[in-house]
């Protein structure tokens, strides 16, 4: 018995409410792609490493979703809104999130996360965030950092 698109989507955030980072790849096809604004596409088993590592990372963390709006028999999109404290300072993040979703037999093959890169630079990383978040050498570093960070990950995985 295949479960609704909803139910799938429900199960995912459900999951990730719980950190539970095992039932959120339960919820993936095994070559899933994701995209978002800071770690770019990731495919190829990155985007599961990514979520088990936020769930490991997670300090403060919570979660909510909602809207979830089925827009066919395959997309759909909902939104939510990650709550969670940021390094070494631990700045609080209250990240709100646009999830665009493709389903096929069950599973997400497509899951592209959409928010304001400027607006979570100024919470998580302060003035600097606030002074130059908005420039693209800013949101390279960014980008780069967390890209280093995915990649140290999994490598100690292996």
């Amino acid at each position: 018995m295949s479960i609704s698109n909803k139910e799938l989507i429900e199960k995912f955030y459900g999951a990730f409410q719980k950190l539970d980072y095992s039932t959120m790849h339960s919820c993936y096809a095994k070559d899933v792609v994701f995209n978002d604004p800071v770690l770019g596409i990731l495919q190829n088993g990155e985007p599961q490493a990514m979520w088990e590592m936020l769930c490991k990372r997670a300090t403060d963390f919570s979660l909510v979703y909602d809207n979830i709006i089925l827009l066919d028999e395959e997309y759909a999109t909902c939104n939510w809104t990650a709550t969670y404290l940021f390094g070494p300072q631990k700045r609080k993040v209250i990240n709100h999130i646009k999830a665009h979703l493709k389903i096929k037999a069950g599973l997400i093959i497509e899951h592209t996360d959409y928010f304001n890169l400027y607006k979570w630079s100024k919470q998580a990383l302060g003035v600097p965030g606030i002074l130059f978040g908005w420039t693209s050498w800013m949101q390279n570093k960014i980008k780069k950092q967390a890209l280093v960070g995915l990649q140290t990950f999994i490598a100690q995985k292996k």
